[in-house]
């Protein structure tokens, strides 16, 4: 059984009138790589501060490691934070910024000196101790900011959007090491961030909030794949989205006339649904090979190059519906032009409808 490292119970926040946090209930496990995931204003980062101390809720309580720390402080938590801005001191070295929790702590120098080392070691910064803030890159200044969180040895490290300020480039090479860190320090990790792509590459569990609430809480693949309502599916990824009306239990009718076979799910015949099928299960079909039941004529209306990958765009010759499909270019076995005549298909088992 997985050791919780930290449980909110029922957790509420108002800000006067403003409910930014509404009555929320999660398990947070022991070494979670934890992404806390939405849009700018649905509480993440408020949920984030909560847990670190440095708000209080309205309601509610928080353990951390079976402690209840909800009236605690932020510096009587063992917990750390990352900010967004990073926060380096400017004037400090960065020996002296990642020491500045241990010399805080009483730490003895000789302490200090090998925790600093061991961490400039650990993030790829050996020798870079006696520079100054401003003599480092963005992600320089970002791994000073994290080994100075790690520093005083948290249990939990919380990282609110550590990698919003970083070049797209710069970003992905980040992912890549925070994940590797994580690995290799083995700790709790709670990470906020609006970005899809951030969550789904780097994070073992996932809460989608919206609104103040936790709408979807499951691992990466299952948010993805099996989005739990319209809001999941349209905010994680992108999708075709189709409305319309069940009129069997496993058949939807667009308001175009496009029939689409569908799973069975639990929504009552003929009612209002909107259909949703990703880019990526969208196939171009080989008529000489085994059709899915799903399979339509379809025109090509743009193609867009996105390096290995293809989007094309496409629209059904019976009922005008547009869809995009996304496809590697290595899958392709002839060039396939604008304005060409295509065949279009996916199975029933990669599509969801949402009852409006």
């Amino acid at each position: 059984m997985k050791k919780t490292a930290v449980h909110l119970q029922n957790l509420t926040k108002k800000f006067n009138e403003v409910t930014a946090l509404d009555n929320i209930t999660l398990e947070i496990f022991n070494r979670d790589f934890f992404f806390l995931l939405g849009p700018s204003g649905c509480g993440k980062t408020t949920l984030l501060k909560i847990i670190g101390g440095l708000e209080f809720p309205s309601e509610g309580s928080i353990s951390i490691l079976d402690k209840d720390v909800t009236r605690l402080r932020a510096n009587k938590r063992n917990t750390s934070m990352v900010f967004q801005e990073w926060a380096l001191f400017p004037h400090m070295s960065v020996y002296d910024n990642i020491a500045f929790g241990l010399k805080k702590r009483k730490f003895d120098k000789k302490t200090i000196t090998r925790k600093v080392d061991e961490l400039l070691e650990l993030l790829h910064m050996a020798g870079y101790q006696n520079r100054m803030p401003f003599e480092l890159s963005g992600g320089q200044q970002q791994r000073v900011a994290i080994a100075r969180s790690l520093a005083i040895e948290p249990e939990v490290l919380l990282l609110d959007e550590p990698l919003s300020n970083l070049d797209l480039a710069l970003r992905q090479q980040m992912r890549v090491e925070l994940v590797r860190l994580h690995k290799e320090i083995n700790k709790t990790f709670v990470y906020v961030t609006h970005d899809q792509t951030e969550a789904l590459s780097m994070a073992n569990r996932i809460a989608v909030m919206n609104m103040g609430v936790v709408v979807q809480l499951d691992s990466p693949e299952t948010i993805y794949k099996k989005p739990k309502n319209e809001y999941v599916a349209k905010f994680i990824g992108e999708a075709n989205e189709i409305k319309g009306t069940i009129v069997k239990p496993n058949l939807f009718v667009a308001d175009s006339g496009l029939q689409i076979k569908v799973p069975e799910q639990d929504i009552p015949t003929d009612s209002r649904v909107l259909f949703v099928v990703r880019p990526e299960e969208v196939h171009l079909l080989n008529q000489e090979e085994e059709l899915p039941e799903n399979h339509f004529r379809a025109r090509v209306d743009t193609v867009s190059y996105f390096g290995r990958q293809l989007r094309f765009y496409v629209q059904l010759v019976d009922t005008g519906n547009i869809f995009f499909i996304d496809i590697f270019s290595t899958q392709l076995k002839a060039d396939i032009h604008p304005n060409q005549e295509v065949l279009i298909g996916w199975k029933p088992s990669q599509t969801f409808c949402f009852q409006g």
